[in-house]
């Protein structure tokens, strides 16, 4: 396995999870910030992983060849320059960056830039292990790009998801009010994002403005769910890591005449065989126990008399959100279990 941007956020949450995986070996790691290191000297990893030498970006796009698999902890346009090299040289490619993710009408408007690769677009599987459309596991066996979803749309779509499926909640509009660890916004330096501009604060960010609205509305899609229209808006919150997403929607009229129990029994049901996901009361979904796992945690709460359903999701952005989902994919694409190399990776309380 190799991974580029090795330095980033969720790449050294990839090597913490690919160094204790019992099936991948990490072979390849590309950081120009930790060139000639070995990976131990920056993470607190042991086994061979730690001995691993960093090499240069291009060094490491003249190395793609030597993994089975390439993950792509690079910006979108990087990745979209890097894609076919790998492609080329026979890697197969998880992408964590929102590279392949929408269509290509879409890139100008979302993310500012006309998309250099469009015919790749067609290529590149979408993959939410939990929110996969029937066949979409054996279609993964067999991909040569897949496009991990971001943190936002991971902890939306899984919100929303179950009930929307279960037509128990109207499509449009929905409602998702999100919050983020710092980490979300990956390892930079700016004003904004300094420690004495974020602490004791919370704001809301990019608003009608995120390039995740349009992939969460996509991902529902993808899953079979239908159109839906989603207001989506993201909040910065003191903290780390971690996303609590909370999404709102009208009941639909007449679907049951014991609307909380319904609710309930989706969210059971949707958790049925997915062992990252755990459906807890509402007021029980808390960042705390999910941060440092590849753990869901859904809860939704019913207002009969007024009509209105609150779904809420917990997630940790660095790994659901990026590089355990990523992990995820990658098992699926090698026919091993998703939880392979997973299960260990835990929070801690308190």
């Amino acid at each position: 396995m190799g991974i580029v941007g090795a330095s980033g956020y969720s790449g050294m949450e990839l090597v913490r999870l690919l160094a204790a995986h019992p099936t991948f070996e990490l072979a390849l790691a590309t950081t120009d910030k930790w060139q000639g290191k070995r990976l131990g000297d920056n993470i607190a990893i042991s086994g061979p992983a730690a001995d691993l030498a960093c090499v240069s970006h291009a060094a490491g796009q003249a190395r793609f060849g030597e993994a089975k698999l390439v993950f792509l902890c690079t910006p979108a346009e990087v990745s979209i320059t890097l894609v076919p090299l790998a492609l080329a040289a026979g890697a197969r490619v998880v992408d964590l960056s929102g590279a392949f993710r929408l269509t290509a009408d879409a890139y100008p408007r979302w993310y500012g830039f006309a998309h250099g690769r469009p015919e790749l677009l067609s290529e590149a599987l979408y993959s939410m292990p939990e929110a996969t459309a029937p066949g979409g596991q054996q279609t993964l066996r067999a991909a040569k790009l897949v496009s991990n979803p971001g943190c936002y749309p991971t902890a939306s779509v899984l919100a929303i998801l179950p009930l929307l499926a279960a037509r128990l909640i109207e499509p449009d509009p929905i409602f998702v009010d999100a919050k983020s660890g710092t980490t979300g916004g990956g390892r930079r330096a700016s004003e904004d994002w300094s420690f004495s501009e974020v602490a004791d604060d919370i704001r809301a960010y990019r608003i009608f403005r995120h390039q995740h609205q349009p992939e969460i509305e996509r991902a529902l899609a993808l899953a079979g769910a239908g159109p839906a229209t989603v207001i989506f808006t993201p909040h910065l919150l003191p903290v780390r890591r971690g996303i609590l997403a909370v999404a709102y929607a009208r009941l639909c009229k007449g679907a049951t005449q014991d609307p909380g129990s319904a609710v309930e029994q989706a969210l059971l049901a949707f958790a049925r065989a997915k062992p990252f996901i755990r459906v807890l009361p509402p007021e029980e979904v808390r960042l705390q126990r999910v941060v440092g796992s590849n753990r869901v945690l859904l809860g939704a709460a019913v207002d009969a008399q007024r009509g209105v359903v609150i779904s809420v999701a917990a997630i940790d952005n660095l790994v659901k959100g990026a590089a355990g989902q990523a992990v995820q994919n990658a098992n699926l694409m090698f026919g091993l279990p998703e939880t392979s190399g997973l299960l260990w990776a835990a929070g801690h309380l308190p």
